[in-house]
């Protein structure tokens, strides 16, 4: 047997239906909005979990992300995950703002820990957050793993702005539809 030597993700087919790159959002309103329109079309779909992300420089869309966990076998799979490595791979940095922004990730949900950790790497000097992660738990079931203490103290300290509880019951409507469709995994 060959190890394996590539990785390919890739977002569900409808994703042009709802987004475009180049699309103005000037609202932080309208950033999470997208978001949470992903997270809710991917469990529509079945095409994932109940998460959606999306990365705009200044106001103009530049990628976007949803849950492709299970579909994928990929447990980084994760919507931040997935647009942060689009939007990276569009732009040809590793870090996004390292020639300029500002870069701004919106999410419907409170980013995990995995993903936690990726945004302070990323390059995203804002962050817009839909659901906070004790919804998350209590609505649809996750670990969202551990976080430090202060957790947004931190991600101040190294110049990332963070804003949540932005349309936190249309996100937190997008996890309980789907708990109430059963087990995924």
């Amino acid at each position: 047997m060959t190890l394996p030597t590539a990785v390919s993700l890739q977002l569900p087919a409808w994703i042009g239906e709802l987004a475009q790159a180049g699309n103005h959002h000037p609202r932080d309103e309208d950033k999470v909005g997208l978001a949470i329109a992903l997270a809710d079309a991917n469990v529509r779909h079945g095409s994932g979990g109940p998460f959606g992300a999306a990365i705009f420089e200044g106001d103009t869309l530049v990628a976007v992300g949803v849950n492709r966990v299970v579909p994928q076998h990929c447990s980084v799979a994760h919507a931040e995950m997935m647009v942060f490595m689009l939007a990276q791979q569009q732009l040809q940095r590793f870090r996004l703002n390292q020639a300029g922004g500002p870069f701004t990730l919106a999410t419907s949900a409170q980013p995990c820990c995995q993903c936690y950790g990726a945004t302070v790497w990323a390059g995203i000097d804002r962050l817009l957050i839909g659901a906070r992660a004790e919804d998350v738990e209590r609505l649809a079931g996750f670990d969202e793993g551990p976080l430090p203490a202060g957790w947004q103290g931190e991600l101040e300290q190294r110049g990332i702005q963070v804003r949540g509880d932005i349309l936190r019951a249309e996100a937190c409507e997008v996890l309980t539809r789907y708990q109430s469709m059963g087990p995924v995994y």
